[in-house]
């Protein structure tokens, strides 16, 4: 699609040495720079904050050790033997 646009002159002298360099047309480099910078601004959308949803006061559980691996698996029922 052809269109025109309005572009900083240092800018699009970079771009036309780019262009230049690497064997493409301006409009090469200017499409991937867009997709460049597109895809970043998506990936930076998709990595919102992330919040764990918490209930009640919040803190441990009485008798609850984070350091005691063996009494964790007690508590949530992963210490099935065989």
């Amino acid at each position: 699609m052809r269109t025109t646009v309005n572009i900083d002159d240092s800018l699009l002298a970079e771009a036309k040495v780019v262009a230049a360099r690497t064997s493409r047309s301006l409009g090469s480099v200017m499409e991937d720079a867009l997709r460049a910078m597109l895809r970043r601004d998506a990936e930076e959308r998709g990595r919102g904050e992330f919040r764990l949803p918490t209930h009640g006061s919040g803190g441990l559980q009485p008798g609850v050790d984070l350091e005691d691996k063996e009494a964790l698996a007690e508590l949530l029922g992963d210490n099935a033997g065989p």
